[in-house]
């Protein structure tokens, strides 16, 4: 049977028959997510935005320590590594360097939400023209399923193996609520990517963020509920129908601002 050459699928599909096809941006390394992680979704709806918004030649994306710290080896866009929870710091010296740029940062809950507080309070409330993306699994993903500061109250984690305790570790951190509270953000929201409805809203609601960042308008943070099969110890259909069930309550998707 004769193999068709990748390249020769142009020339054959019209485009009119055009399904779906992966995005440029996206290359064709192996990801080294677990099944039914979010981050590999995510990723190509970043692809899809900033090829859509024709701004792959001036996009940079800054990646600190987390299970993405990995994300240059995927999107074939300028990268630059930060250290833990330093992304929205080094995000604000690129953008005020490189104001033609469209510059992001893909952090996580314990990135963001705990050795990069300060960060990324601070950056919000000056407002930098830099879009914050923040993928929230409620766990710490990369180094042994530990309490991160978004974990639930009785949520069992490697280090709360009987469940997230109020009286001893605190309320869990709804962070993206008091980003919502900053003059210096204009788009504050929450977004998932569990079934094919929530991909869109959320692909729509990142253009928004993107070309808010353009347009000067200041921080905009979006904030994905996602999954975390690995640390949760569970199936990744089992993790969806528990984020649904469990972790929506807490940190229910929606803008929590959205100033045009």
């Amino acid at each position: 049977m004769e193999t068709i050459e990748k390249t020769d699928l142009s020339q054959i599909i019209k485009p009119e028959n055009l399904v779906y096809a992966k995005p440029e941006l996206m290359n064709d390394n192996p990801m080294h997510y677990c099944p039914g992680c979010s981050h590999g979704v995510i990723h190509k709806l970043i692809a899809e935005v900033v090829e859509e918004m024709g701004m792959a030649e001036k996009t940079i994306g800054v990646s600190p320590v987390g299970c993405a710290v990995f994300a240059y080896n995927y999107l074939d866009i300028d990268w630059e590594e930060a250290a833990h929870g330093r992304a929205p710091a080094v995000a604000t010296g690129i953008k005020r360097l490189n104001k033609d740029k469209m510059v992001f940062t893909y952090q996580g809950d314990g990135d963001l939400a705990a050795i990069g507080t300060a960060e990324t309070i601070h950056a919000a409330n000056r407002g930098e023209n830099i879009v914050i993306i923040f993928v929230n699994n409620a766990i710490y993903g990369m180094t042994g399923g530990q309490m991160s500061p978004t974990t639930l109250e009785g949520m069992k984690t490697s280090t709360c193996p009987h469940g997230r305790d109020i009286e001893l570790n605190g309320y869990p951190l709804k962070i993206s609520d008091l980003l919502a509270l900053l003059d210096g953000t204009c788009l504050v929201t929450r977004q998932s990517v569990h079934t094919p409805s929530a991909v869109k809203k959320a692909k729509r609601t990142l253009r928004k963020a993107f070309e808010n960042s353009m347009a000067g308008k200041g921080t905009s943070v979006v904030e994905f509920v996602s999954t975390c099969s690995s640390g949760w110890k569970q199936t990744p259909e089992q993790s969806n129908n528990w984020m649904v069930e469990h972790v929506f309550p807490s940190y229910p998707l929606g803008d929590l601002k959205n100033i045009d």
